[in-house]
């Protein structure tokens, strides 16, 4: 990426900034599983890690809806927590009536990747495109569930 800022990276800067309003900076896309880094405001010379952003496509790319794909960028904080979910891309082939309505992603902030992620139990359906609304639900889980074991340290056990 040379010279200016594109307008593809404003977008992304933007639904970042979504997915963490405290981020004073972002990485960019690197590592496995591929993610985005979210940095808090520099404290005493360090810049701490509020959590990371990743696409769904990117964790668990084999999982499709009704008309393919389903491109979603996840936020995760450090604790295990959704931060958010946008839908970026996909294309539903009977109008705009499943994932992209908002109340969809609204029900994804402050989930704990733990919860079932069960369309019907602990997700909504707010459509009638059920194998949409299937996959969309398996991907999020999955690529969450997976986030976290490769970049979340694991809470000490309670006694």
């Amino acid at each position: 990426m040379a010279g200016g800022q594109s307008p593809s990276d404003a977008r992304q800067q933007a639904r970042l900034k979504q997915l963490f309003p405290a981020a004073a900076a972002f990485s960019p896309k690197e590592g496995d599983p591929p993610h985005i880094t979210a940095y808090g405001p520099a404290a005493q010379g360090k810049q701490p890690i509020l959590g990371y952003a990743f696409y769904t496509t990117d964790l668990v790319p084999l999982e499709r809806g009704y008309g393919g794909p389903i491109v979603m960028l996840v936020g995760l904080d450090m604790m295990g927590k959704m931060t958010g979910l946008m839908v970026v891309d996909h294309h539903e082939p009977y109008g705009d009536f499943s994932i992209e309505r908002p109340e969809f992603a609204r029900q994804f902030k402050a989930k704990d990747v733990r919860d079932p992620f069960k369309l019907g139990e602990d997700i909504d359906a707010v459509s009638r495109a059920t194998i949409t609304m299937s996959s969309a639900s398996r991907a999020i889980r999955g690529a969450v569930r997976r986030a976290a074991r490769m970049l979340l340290t694991a809470p000490p056990a309670t006694q």
